[in-house]
């Protein structure tokens, strides 16, 4: 019985084709909108935690406090309230794995007969493990590098192609400012950050000759900023109040209603509330989107009530012939299904098409699930009964005498 009604289904969409097809669109549009949708906004959530994940999620970064003259108050780093031996005394604190001191500037960078200005990083010889940014050429910063002060640069991927081209720049000399250097070592490779910067034009020291050959002054143990990573497996919380505690005893803040003279910030927190944020925005496209979806549906209605008004006279004669209404309601039902399924998988077609050319054409990422596809399959065939049932419902109610009198 049910295969003799999808064939009669069949027919009577291609009985009007134009109207099918019109219909098929509305559900066409709003499944590929939601698809778009959903891959643009999980494509961005997806971005943001590799960018987060890229600077690592066990990350604490601290920073030295500010100050208030007259009134006008400075950022975050600008007071010298951290110093080397905070950074030493947080490598004992339980759940740390490694401290860096860091330091950073806009220098211009010259080697032979190119230059190139890029950002500068003074750190310590934890600073690619904390980063998890390791050497991919040459060698790593040690211990030795940061007591001595050496002259040693480690170039990103993007600075080393933009002074030595396809050239080996391992032990080639570039001058900062009026101090050369040495190359050490090539950073691997990292991508783009979240502000869209190419994080591999960058340019690595160690933190003591940043002090002393850049900054114009010898190392006097005092920093703007530490980065901290915590073990594996560390209680990100716990850790942090710990590093907070030990430092106010290091800087004697008793009075426990003053305020700390230093800022701590945990990555994870960061890339919990950017998921949030991306998750919300994928929610809300998604939500936008569903509005076509309702549209489709209500479109669906429509024409299957048209259906049923011209069809009048047919489904007289069914009845009168021994068709049940429940045969009558299974056949309207199958057929709006079927108009609602077509263009649904149609729209997961185009909406898979769109987000193609969304990435191909304005370099936008887009990140099509599973879960997305077999979402908006799965409502556009719910749409399909929803939006169906009452058309069927009102064909199957037909008195067979009155239908039988229909003109």
């Amino acid at each position: 019985m049910l295969p003799a009604m999808f064939l009669e289904a069949l027919r009577a969409m291609g009985a009007n084709r134009l109207r099918t097809s019109l219909t098929m669109l509305g559900m066409v549009i709003g499944v590929g909108a939601v698809i778009l949708m959903l891959a643009v906004g999980e494509g961005t959530r997806v971005t943001v935690k590799k960018q987060v994940e890229a600077l690592g999620t066990n990350i604490f970064i601290v920073l030295a406090g500010s100050f208030n003259t007259g009134g006008v108050r400075s950022g975050s780093g600008q007071r010298q309230t951290l110093t080397l031996d905070d950074a030493a005394a947080i490598r004992g604190v339980d759940g740390v794995s490694a401290v860096t001191p860091v330091s950073f500037g806009s220098f211009q960078l010259v080697a032979g007969g190119r230059n190139w200005n890029t950002q500068l990083t003074g750190g310590g010889e934890a600073f690619t493990e904390v980063r998890s940014w390791p050497v991919s050429d040459g060698r790593e910063m040690d211990a030795l590098d940061v007591q001595q002060a050496s002259r040693s640069i480690w170039l990103g991927k993007s600075t080393a192609k933009e002074l030595f081209g396809q050239d080996d720049p391992l032990g080639q000399t570039v001058r900062v400012g009026v101090t050369p250097f040495t190359v050490a070592g090539i950073l691997s490779a990292k991508g783009q950050s979240m502000d869209g910067r190419d994080q591999d034009d960058t340019a690595l020291v160690p933190f003591s000759s940043f002090s002393r050959y850049l900054q114009g002054s010898h190392f006097q143990g005092r920093v703007r900023m530490l980065m901290v990573k915590a073990a594996d497996g560390a209680e990100m919380t716990l850790v942090q109040e710990d590093m907070r505690q030990l430092l106010r005893e290091r800087h004697r803040i008793v009075d426990p209603m003053q305020d700390d003279d230093f800022f701590i910030s945990n990555m994870s927190a960061v890339m919990e509330s950017a998921e949030a944020a991306a998750q919300a925005m994928t929610l809300l496209l998604g939500a936008i989107a569903s509005v076509s979806l309702a549209v489709g549906g209500i479109g669906i209605m429509n024409i299957m009530l048209v259906s049923v008004t011209e069809r009048t006279r047919e489904i007289g004669i069914r009845l009168a012939i021994g068709a049940r209404k429940q045969d009558i309601l299974t056949q309207f039902m199958l057929e709006a299904v079927l108009v609602s399924v077509t263009g649904g998988l149609l729209g997961l077609l185009f909406g898979a098409l769109g987000a193609y050319a969304v990435s191909h054409f304005w370099n936008t990422s887009v990140y099509i699930t599973a879960f997305s596809l077999a979402l908006s399959f799965t409502v556009s065939l719910g749409i399909g009964v929803f939006f169906g049932f009452y058309p069927a419902w009102k064909a199957a109610g037909q008195d067979p005498i009155e239908a039988l009198r229909h003109q």
